[in-house]
């Protein structure tokens, strides 16, 4: 039934599940909670419906109109909670400080579960450098507790931890201070750490040339991530709306209370659902490059190089070509086009 909705309502369904069925919700939580501690007001008395179906309109009406503005910004919403927009300089910097150490951590971990795992497979022998390594990483008080729970863990808790240091970018200066941001930034820098092909500049013609199937399922992985900012979001305005509330004559103060009580509670959970959910949008993005890079290339006169060294000076140079005005030296792009010798 749910691919069937999809068909059905194409490029609609991403807007809707992503950003106006959390906004329903979330007006669902104000109407029910915070609007009748504020309807004796003047402005709100005056807005509200008179019968259960006015009211119905209102929500309907209201969440459609509330979720489109949301979807316009949600780059800013994204940037926010990445860590870009409105973060102080020096938080910024502790933050990507604090996040750089985690994942160094989580890499000696997983160093010294695999050198331990070497050693019992090898009768406790270790070649000289992996021996040191395992020495210096055992002897480093950083891991020392970690290190004891780490022994207890089954494979599937280690995948989960290889999952986790997946979630970063491979480059320590992409590091961003949100683990949100990270867990974005790495399928961010995935096309260009692999072959030099800018995704975020190419955007737009990498979408445009890409087979659909792997276009379409870019854009419903990023449906679920949209889903959980904009609840996100819709909780944290309708939490202060409910303190707010309670300067008003008629508040019920204890269940706005305890409205602001639960949505800030419940904020951390969806935060982390959205980390996770962004796992699908980076496998989809992943493939985006790794099969949209041919019929880009194909669609840009250019003929994809079977080395893939050429490949990557190639891509580097096309996004400079579009992202850096035109000099003479782009004229190195020449061997590259179709009628020229591929390779270089």
């Amino acid at each position: 039934m749910g691919d069937i909705a999809k068909g059905v309502l194409g490029g609609a369904w991403t807007l809707l599940v992503g950003w106006i069925l959390p906004t329903a919700l979330n007006l669902s939580v104000f109407f029910f909670a915070v609007a009748p501690s504020l309807r004796t007001t003047r402005p709100i008395a005056r807005l509200w419906p008179a019968t259960q179906t006015g009211a119905t309109l209102l929500l309907l009406a209201t969440s459609v109109l509330l979720g489109l503005v949301l979807s316009a910004l949600q780059n800013q919403l994204y940037r926010v909670l990445e860590g870009y927009l409105l973060w102080p300089a020096a938080v910024y910097e502790r933050g990507c400080a604090r996040r750089r150490r985690d994942k160094w951590n989580l890499q000696d971990r997983l160093t010294l579960m695999r050198l331990e795992r070497r050693k019992r497979q090898h009768e406790g022998v270790l070649p000289v450098v992996a021996a040191a390594d395992l020495a210096r990483l055992r002897a480093d008080p950083r891991l020392e507790r970690a290190a004891r729970g780490d022994r207890r863990r089954s494979a599937v808790q280690r995948a989960l931890l290889r999952e986790t240091l997946a979630r970063y970018p491979i480059d320590d200066g992409q590091i961003a201070p949100t683990r949100l941001g990270n867990a974005i930034r790495r399928f961010e820098e995935y096309g260009y750490d692999r072959f030099r092909l800018d995704t975020q500049v190419l955007w737009n013609e990498l979408t445009g040339t890409a087979p659909e199937q792997v276009r379409r399922q870019a854009d419903l992985a990023r449906t679920n991530a949209d889903f959980f900012v904009a609840l996100m979001s819709g909780h944290a305005a309708v939490a202060v709306a409910a303190l707010s509330a309670l300067g008003s004559a008629h508040a019920d103060a204890s269940l706005l209370l305890i409205t602001a009580l639960a949505l800030g509670c419940l904020i951390p959970l969806w935060y982390r659902s959205c980390v996770v959910a962004v796992d699908e949008w980076a496998a989809a993005v992943r493939a985006l490059a790794n099969v949209g890079r041919k019929p880009l290339a194909e669609s840009l006169g250019l003929a994809l190089p079977a080395d893939l060294e050429a490949e990557r000076r190639m891509w580097a140079l096309v996004t400079q070509l579009a992202r850096l005005p035109f000099a003479e030296r782009r004229a190195a792009l020449d061997p590259y086009r179709s009628r020229g010798t591929p390779g270089g």
